[in-house]
């Protein structure tokens, strides 16, 4: 069952831009080439936490944020805003009730702390059954959807498994290989944007809530991934010679967001980017004081 909804033709337009690409009727390329494109184009990033900006779980209001204010966001927002996207280009997308959790597998309260999507009637010879399962709101793993099948591809420096859970909860998982999300299960029964929303509110808000702690910044491309956590700016894949470095200087730190995320906070209070980057610094001084756990 798809979800109905959509954008209107200008933010329909705006969003195609921003991913440098025109409208063209669902295939299995064109969502290839979506998907490629907004993980390379639009960050992963929760910067907003820090910032005190307090974003709900709105796909329409995601989707005006990528758009007219170059921002991301995390899984919430960029598959969300992604839905109402490949909706209005005619694909038949359905959300689902996903949760990260680590390799011992998921407790209750990982459910819902992850949106997934899917796309069906799109067969091709590698996927007869025409399900792709599309996700950009990791930060990293997924460059390209994959056939939701089960089987193991390779992606850059990540490996990626799709299976059925042998402990019956959830009913697809998905094991990342290279990543720090190792893995994701999500239930086939579909969801609505706003069965997202209780979690969201933990996640922004909570000061269990990793995401308050650190906040990130993400973005893919081919040969992998370049990960911001706090101020140290890493790579994934690429030259094992090349070490993440540490940015602790506010000029560094924001041009470093700029040039390597495209991240420009056009329009955010200058109080707010204060918030930003003094909350920030100081989680990154508590870290080194700790030992660096």
């Amino acid at each position: 069952m798809s979800r109905r909804g959509g954008l209107d033709d200008d933010l329909r337009d705006g969003y195609l831009r921003r991913l440098g690409l025109d409208a063209e009727p669902p295939s299995v390329d064109a969502l290839h080439r979506l998907h490629r494109r907004h993980v390379e184009r639009v960050p992963y990033e929760t910067l907003w936490i820090q910032a005190g900006l307090g974003w709900d779980v709105d796909a329409g209001a995601a989707a005006r944020r990528i758009v007219h204010a170059g921002r991301g966001g995390y899984c919430y927002h960029l598959n969300g805003a992604l839905a109402e996207l490949l909706t209005t280009l005619g694909y038949r997308v359905t959300r689902h009730v996903g949760g990260v959790h680590e390799p011992a597998g998921p407790n209750p309260d990982a459910f819902h702390n992850h949106l997934v999507l899917t796309v069906a009637g799109l067969p091709s010879a590698e996927n007869p059954d025409g399900v792709w399962y599309l996700d950009t709101g990791l930060g990293d793993a997924l460059h390209t959807p994959l056939p939701l099948l089960t089987g193991f591809w390779r992606q850059g420096p990540y490996g990626l498994e799709l299976s059925r859970p042998a402990d019956g909860v959830g009913d697809r998982r998905l094991t990342v290989e290279g990543s720090a999300v190792s893995r994701m299960s999500w239930f086939d029964a579909p969801a609505r944007q706003e069965d997202f929303a209780a979690r969201h509110a933990w996640l922004a808000t909570s000061p269990d809530s990793g995401f308050v702690r650190v906040g990130t910044a993400q973005r893919r491309d081919a040969a992998g991934a370049d990960v911001m956590r706090g101020v140290v700016l890493g790579r994934v894949g690429g030259d094992p010679a090349c070490r993440p470095v540490e940015l602790a200087r506010r000029p560094q730190w924001f041009e470093a967001l700029a040039d390597v995320f495209g991240l420009h906070f056009q329009g955010v209070p200058g109080e707010a980017l204060d918030r930003l980057w003094e909350r920030t610094i100081e989680g990154h001084r508590a870290w080194d004081a700790a030992g660096r756990p």
